[in-house]
């Protein structure tokens, strides 16, 4: 024998709650078993389902078909099996061997009388050491061939299609039934109840009697809810069957009937079966099922049970001796069977095995049900104390069927008496802190107190909100008491750990995805640092706390919905408006940051916005760390006016005319030269025509300044500058920057102006000290260079550098379509936005080059057209990723020897030189 003689094959044939499964034989051997399953007539088979053990599992399953008609007689040698294919077995590692897998298979139409099932290798572990395999159930799904044949006709039987359900794409099943998700967990009763009921409902579908198939639907899902609690029972009765443990037996045995008989009357199951024809009352609403779905009635424990057949034996009270004498007797009997109750769970708890094989699997660790949707919804209502004793009652009830952990089927786990708990204390349904959050809120504990951390990690959002609530009022609570200067409470927490508590509570709370408690969390983030923190924390700890919160806040600052990114926007301002924030240029630096292609439109937008509105407030910075310097905006704008986004570009231009108002040199030096090629770009055009108007404000401004100076020749030499730039230049100490002579420095444009009216009242030959954006005269004989290569030519003929643009510059290409010159980088962009035959053109999701409409279908099957590398672009002459950053990037893959394949200008270069 080569297969287990206490789980034979024919358990295959069942399903159920209590089925065993076929298993091989201990130190069999053998590498393959074959199982044979024939069917009870010919059938077209759809679907074919398999529900693995969890530990003794096989490699994988070949499932072979075989056809004999009924006028031909069948034997295994006549037998001839057709391949439909293999299932392939997890080896259950990652589920602490505790799941059961349920493999579902799809397969064409076939007709067959036989299924061959061969199990091949097995998955060895620490509680298969035998090398067993097994397998739990068989589902084999389809219709009878000769109803098919007669709905379809002979000659399509094969080629017809199976049935598909339009709603999730799967294989319609013809009841629900039929599922072995729904078979090897529901009791075998309550199956041929919700059978009855579905053909019921089928009927009453045609007849139009739709109020009645309304309850019949709710009844039978509340039916199978009762009944994978029904099958839970039946296999704890067949727990206390092999221990033969029978009174807990009769006690289980006793629940079951008393269960199933209050859900059948509880939902109206036999008035709603209509076995004595139409009723009326079933076309009408009623109360059990008028609210949706029904509540079942609650289930008896076995101490109820126990109870009720205590008082079933006790007779009533009688005067007479003899009554009292039988009295005497059933109360003996009552007592003998309590005591006998009480004694079988000792037992059960000595020698619990598993329910239906010897070697007993492992238990599921405490992570594992903290993750399972049963011990997620119960939190507390597991019980703490790991030492007490335990009866095999408790240690059944709190195990989870594996295969039903991560279904829908979440019913079937809910403890019997968790309600009931529930209700006596209201209180159970706030979490305790396990070890881990205990530790991890050591300090806010000690600071605040258990209950109020608790409601931090309450799973009830009104229990977060008011925690929020507590710990602001503690906070501005705090507040008044050091301004009353009341120093009673010597054993008050420090301000240091108060705040570093509440940046703590602060970091889970602003996470947080109910909008309520975020809402909350961001008034109680600014009552602490505009409250709370001035004059009180040390700086170390401002840092601290800035520190945990800011990268939170950022995050939530790009979030989609308008009113989570403004709500974040508005809190990370206020921490920059605490003084000890400011002090330190906490929050400056984090915004100022380059913004990269990349990065998310909504989350850049709000860094440039909420950097914008700081050079507003706080002003421009000579303070090398304060994040507010002249060339951490200009790097930060330029990177933004390179973003796809628009409005993130936009934003960009208005921080870097703000910078251009206090140094117009360092802006123009980060930009590419103001000429008529870099104008044809409608960014820069538009970019450097702002810039022209602020020069012309500028210089409008001198003259009216020297108009109006003394009549000393040279007073009108002294330099002034505008409203604007002696607002937005400041120090680290956020006062105007003055110089020896007294007057307010100057840069740019307004530099060069001076020293051009200086060299020209002394009438000097030099102009070491005049330095402009276009031009450099320290040399004696003059040069043209490109800016983009670093080409360069002696003498001052500048056609030459328009010819090196047009024909021999390799950072440069011409528009395909409107012959336009600009640079490789830009030819993407510039074809579908600014080029005239922009509307021809698309942007390739995948790739993101600009293709022409009627050649997109070829564009995406060529191999260059691929997903694009994170923090890189494409290049549309050899389509190679670029890595950034920015020019960088493009400069390397241009023009090294071994740069850009497609760049033809390349080798022009080569030849002209």
């Amino acid at each position: 024998m080569y297969e287990d003689s206490c789980f034979p094959a024919s358990e295959l044939n069942t399903h159920g709650p209590t089925v065993h499964g076929w298993r091989s034989a201990v130190g069999s051997g053998l590498g393959t078993h074959d199982i044979i399953l024939r069917f009870h007539q010919p059938a077209k088979i759809y679907r074919i389902q398999l529900l693995a053990h969890q530990y003794l599992i096989p490699e994988k399953v070949e499932l072979w078909l075989h056809y004999s008609p009924k006028s031909l007689p069948s034997t295994p040698s006549s037998q001839y099996f057709d391949f439909l294919g293999f299932v392939a077995l997890q080896d259950n590692a990652y589920t602490n061997y505790k799941s059961r897998e349920l493999q579902s298979v799809t397969v064409n139409p076939r007709r067959g009388t036989h299924l061959k099932l061969r199990l091949i290798g097995v998955h060895c572990n620490e509680y298969n050491t035998s090398g067993q395999i097994a397998l739990m159930a068989v589902n084999v799904l389809g219709e009878d061939l000769e109803s098919a044949a007669i709905n379809i006709g002979e000659e399509n039987v094969t080629s017809e299609s199976p049935p598909i359900d339009t709603a999730t794409g799967e294989l319609a099943l013809a009841s629900l039934c039929d599922d072995l998700l729904f078979s090897m967990y529901v009791e075998e009763s309550i199956v041929q109840y919700i059978r009855e009921l579905e053909q019921r409902k089928m009927q009453a579908v045609s007849s139009e009697r739709f109020e009645y198939a309304r309850k019949l639907k709710l009844c039978m899902t509340a039916l199978r809810t009762a009944g994978e609690r029904l099958g839970r029972y039946a296999l704890a009765k067949r727990q206390a069957v092999q221990q033969e443990d029978f009174s807990a037996a009769k006690l289980r045995k006793e629940q079951i009937e008393m269960y199933r008989a209050c859900v059948l009357k509880q939902l109206h199951v036999h008035q709603l079966l209509e076995s004595e024809g139409v009723l009326s009352q079933n076309d009408q609403s009623c109360e059990v099922y008028a609210g949706g779905k029904p509540t079942l009635p609650p289930a008896p424990s076995l101490q109820d049970v126990a109870h009720a057949l205590a008082e079933a034996i006790i007779p009533p009270k009688s005067t007479s001796m003899q009554d009292e004498k039988s009295l005497n007797d059933a109360t003996g009997t009552s007592e003998i069977v309590v005591g006998s109750i009480v004694a079988s769970a000792a037992a059960l708890h000595l020698h619990a095995k598993s329910h239906d094989e010897l070697p007993q699997s492992p238990r599921l660790p405490m992570a594992s049900r903290h993750s399972s949707p049963m011990s997620s919804r119960q939190g507390s209502l597991r019980r703490r104390n790991k030492s007490a004793p335990r009866n095999s009652y408790e240690d059944y009830e709190e195990r989870a069927i594996p295969t039903l952990r991560h279904s829908n089927t979440n019913e079937f786990l809910r403890e019997c008496q968790g309600n009931a708990l529930l209700e006596a204390d209201p209180n159970r349904s706030r979490s305790r802190l396990n070890d881990r959050e205990r530790r991890q809120a050591a300090l806010p504990i000690l600071v605040f107190g258990s209950e109020l951390v608790e409601q931090f990690y309450s799973r009830q959002f009104q229990d977060r909100e008011d925690g929020l609530m507590r710990l602001r009022n503690f906070l501005k609570q705090e507040q008044e008491l050091v301004e009353g200067e009341t120093n009673d409470n010597e054993h008050a927490a420090s301000p240091n750990k108060v705040a570093r508590s509440a940046a703590l509570l602060l970091h889970r709370a602003v996470r947080d995805a109910v909008y309520s408690v975020f809402n909350q969390a961001t008034e109680t983030v600014r009552v602490l640092f505009l409250e709370y923190v001035p004059g009180r924390v040390s700086p170390n700890e401002v840092a601290r706390c800035v520190d945990r919160l800011l990268p939170e806040l950022l995050a939530k600052s790009g979030d989609p919905s308008a009113r989570l990114h403004t709500l974040a926007q508005h809190t990370i301002l206020s921490i920059a408006a605490c003084p000890q924030v400011a002090e330190q240029h906490l929050v400056a630096p984090a915004l100022s940051r380059s913004v990269g292609s990349g990065t998310h439109q909504r989350l850049a937008m709000s860094r440039l916005q909420m950097l914008e509105q700081l050079v507003h407030t706080q002003g421009i910075s000579t303070d090398k760390h304060s994040g507010l310097t002249c060339r951490a905006l200009s790097d930060c704008g330029c990177s933004g006016i390179h973003h796809p986004a628009e409005p993130v570009r936009k934003v960009a231009e208005r921080i870097l005319l703000l910078v251009y108002k206090v140094n117009p040199r360092l802006v123009r030096k980060q930009l590419p030269p103001d000429d008529d090629i870099t104008r044809r770009n409608l960014l820069y055009r538009q970019l450097f025509t702002e810039f022209d108007k602020l020069d012309l404000e500028r210089k409008q401004e001198l003259l009216e300044a020297n108009k109006f100076s003394s009549s000393n020749d040279t007073d009108f030499l002294q330099p002034t500058t505008s409203t604007d730039a002696s607002r937005l230049l400041k120090s680290k100490n956020g006062h105007p920057v003055v110089t020896d002579n007294g007057y307010v420095s100057c840069n740019g444009k307004q530099q060069y102006n001076e020293q051009l009216k200086r060299s020209m009242l002394s009438a000097s030959n030099s102009r070491k000290g005049s330095v402009s954006n276009s031009e450099s005269t320290e040399e004696t004989t003059p040069k043209i260079s490109c800016p983009f290569c670093g080409w360069c030519c002696t003498g001052n003929d500048a056609s030459q550098l328009d010819r090196h643009y047009w024909k021999t510059c390799p950072f440069l290409t011409k528009c395909p379509q409107c012959s336009q010159v600009l640079e490789v980088a830009a030819l993407n962009y510039h074809l579908t936005t600014e080029c005239d035959a922009k509307d021809s053109y698309v942007v390739c999701t995948r790739c993101t080059e600009s293709v022409h409409k009627q050649l997109y279908e070829l564009h995406q099957m060529e191999d260059f057209c691929r997903e694009l590398e994170t923090g890189a672009a494409r290049c549309p002459l050899c389509h190679d990723d670029v890595n950034l950053p920015l020019d960088g990037g493009w400069k390397l893959h241009l023009l090294n020897a071994g740069g850009c394949p497609g760049n033809i200008r390349k080798r022009n270069l080569k030849k002209s030189n």
